[in-house]
C-alpha cells in the first residue's frame, strides 16, 4: 500500500496477469503479421478446422462473439481465400463456414507459431510451475464463468 491507503497497480494480481497477457499477445500478433492473419482471425480459422462446415451463429456461440463480429471476421478471412461461405441447399437464408484448403493448410504454420510464443514467454518456468499456473487459471475461467474466447 502507498500513502492514504491507496493501492499502487502492482499490487493487483489482475495487473500482473495483464502485463504477461498483453506481452505474450501483442508477441503472437507480430508473429502473425508476417501471414497476413490477425489474431482473431486466427482464433476464428483454428475454431473451424478439422470441423464439419459450422453456422456462423454457432461459431459465434463457441467464441463468445457477436454475429456481426463473426460476419466481419469471416468476410475477410473469405477475402484472403482462407474460408468460404456456402449457402444451405435446405434453407435459402442460412449458410455455413469451413476452411478452404489453404486455410486448412495454414492452420498448422500458426498453430507452430502460437507454440514457439508460448514457448518463449513461459520458457523460464518449471513444468511444475507451469502446472500450477495453468490449474488455476483454469478454476478462475472455471469459477467466473469466464466463455468468451480471448481474441484481442
Amino acid at each position: 500500500m502507498t500513502d492514504a491507503g491507496v493501492s499502487r497497480l502492482t499490487d493487483h494480481l489482475g495487473f500482473w496477469l495483464r502485463m504477461v497477457s498483453n506481452h505474450v499477445s501483442h508477441g503472437f500478433a507480430r508473429r502473425l503479421d508476417g501471414c497476413g492473419v490477425t489474431v482473431a482471425e486466427w482464433v476464428l480459422m483454428r475454431e473451424l478446422y478439422g470441423t464439419e462446415p459450422m453456422a456462423p451463429s454457432r461459431l459465434a456461440d463457441r467464441m463468445g462473439m457477436t454475429r456481426g463480429a463473426i460476419s466481419k471476421l469471416s468476410d475477410r478471412l473469405i477475402a484472403k481465400g482462407l474460408v468460404c461461405r456456402v449457402d444451405d441447399p435446405s434453407d435459402g437464408r442460412a449458410h455455413t463456414l469451413s476452411l478452404t484448403g489453404t486455410g486448412t493448410g495454414l492452420v498448422p504454420d500458426l498453430a507452430r507459431l502460437a507454440d514457439e510464443n508460448e514457448a518463449e514467454f513461459f520458457a523460464s518456468l518449471t513444468d511444475e510451475e507451469r502446472r500450477v499456473m495453468e490449474s488455476a487459471l483454469r478454476r478462475i475461467v472455471s469459477d467466473c464463468g469466464l466463455t468468451h474466447l480471448p481474441v484481442e
